[in-house]
């Protein structure tokens, strides 16, 4: 079942890499702060690379005067994520995320199946704003669509 708004984020532990690999419970890192979520199918891949992750880079501080943190999710393991975010120059306002057993994309119900491409389960690229743990807008992308997601999309509908 595909988590929807108003719906609360699931408890699940994912990874992050500052000073080795740390364990983040989603339930806490997302409680008590209003977050702004985008989640790409493979870091290093062609339209998350060249659109995805680079226009919430260009738009950090512009969700940071909202009051919004970001974050980015990809069922990669922790060091493929930080060095994706220090080829990208990701600021610190943005915090890169590991679910590399798609544990999370899966509790969300937004796992992708791409082993028709070798790159088995995946992440749906979506965007999701969150206020202490609790979903309260959605922007899921239709199978190889970049719209509703992007940095300027979520920015224009906060």
């Amino acid at each position: 079942m595909t988590i929807k708004i108003g719906d609360s984020i699931p408890d699940v532990s994912i990874n992050t890499l500052k000073d080795g690999i740390q364990a983040v419970n989603t339930a806490s890192f997302f409680s008590g702060k209003k977050s702004v979520m985008f989640a790409v199918p493979g870091a290093f891949t062609p339209t998350c690379s060249a659109k995805h992750l680079p226009g919430y880079i260009q738009h950090a501080k512009d969700f940071a005067a909202k009051g919004y943190e970001i974050s980015c999710l990809s069922v990669n393991d922790a060091f493929v994520m930080q060095a994706w975010g220090e080829s990208q120059h990701c600021p610190d306002e943005i915090t890169m995320l590991a679910d590399g057993n798609g544990a999370f994309v899966k509790a969300l119900g937004l796992e992708l199946d791409a082993t028709a491409f070798g790159m088995g389960l995946r992440s749906k690229r979506f965007a999701m704003v969150i206020d202490d743990c609790k979903v309260t807008q959605l922007f899921v992308e239709a199978p190889g669509e970049f719209s509703v997601s992007s940095a300027e999309s979520v920015l224009s509908a906060l």
